[in-house]
């Protein structure tokens, strides 16, 4: 008798989206973080109409996987929407379940871990040498420098660069228009900007106001791009 043939082979894994290439044709990740969960979602959404497609929600603001979930479903599948703070490996479970396709953190550990067995990429967080060794041993798709000002700003990027000089840096914290400019001229492949983006637009503050300090960092991000 003839073998039975076999049954269809399982349906391959769908490919991550490539962070790398969107951090280096977009040079800016949004950061939200907010006291009340239908401005943070507005605040999302505005970031996204202005031209800004990289947004974090970070999941100390309030009900943040609720936000997550319904910037997801406004914003369809194939959107980027990543969830920040992830410090647990629940904290992962909890995002991917919310719709985040990017995961964030100040550091490494548990949050890395599973976000990286869940198969999302992940933006590390990163300080000292040491760290970005440890980030790239274990897969991390690109390292977040954190705080970046309080360690020394772009002279600090300019630093590392030296033994890591292939690395994608993505310097956050205290990145205003100005700084922003420095850090990608000096190397960055983008950088991660929370408050002097967003403002007080995530709660409940001007929206206009919001879009309008969009267009300035855009203006840095496109000339840097130019």
């Amino acid at each position: 008798m003839p073998a039975p043939s076999p049954g269809p082979s399982p349906a391959p894994s769908p490919t991550p989206p490539d962070l790398t290439a969107a951090l280096r044709t977009e040079r800016l990740l949004a950061i939200v973080r907010g006291s009340d969960p239908d401005a943070s979602f507005r605040t999302v959404m505005t970031l996204v109409e202005s031209g800004i497609p990289l947004v974090e929600v970070s999941l100390s603001g309030a009900d943040a996987l609720d936000v997550l979930r319904r910037a997801r479903a406004a914003l369809g599948p194939d959107a980027w929407l990543g969830a920040g703070t992830v410090l647990t490996a629940e904290d992962a479970r909890r995002a991917a379940d919310a719709g985040a396709d990017l995961i964030v953190t100040p550091g490494l550990g548990a949050g890395v871990d599973e976000a990286l067995r869940l198969g999302l990429p992940v933006l590390g967080g990163v300080l000292t040498p040491t760290d970005v060794i440890a980030a790239e041993a274990v897969g991390v798709t690109a390292l977040k420098i954190f705080p970046a000002s309080a360690v020394g700003g772009p002279a600090y990027l300019k630093a590392l660069r030296g033994p890591f000089p292939r690395t994608p840096f993505v310097p956050v914290g205290g990145v205003d228009a100005a700084a922003a400019e420095t850090y990608l001229a000096h190397g960055a492949v983008a950088v991660g900007v929370g408050s002097p983006l967003t403002g007080d637009a995530a709660d409940g503050g001007d929206l206009a106001a919001l879009r309008t300090r969009a267009a300035r960092f855009l203006e840095v991000t496109g000339a840097v791009r130019r």
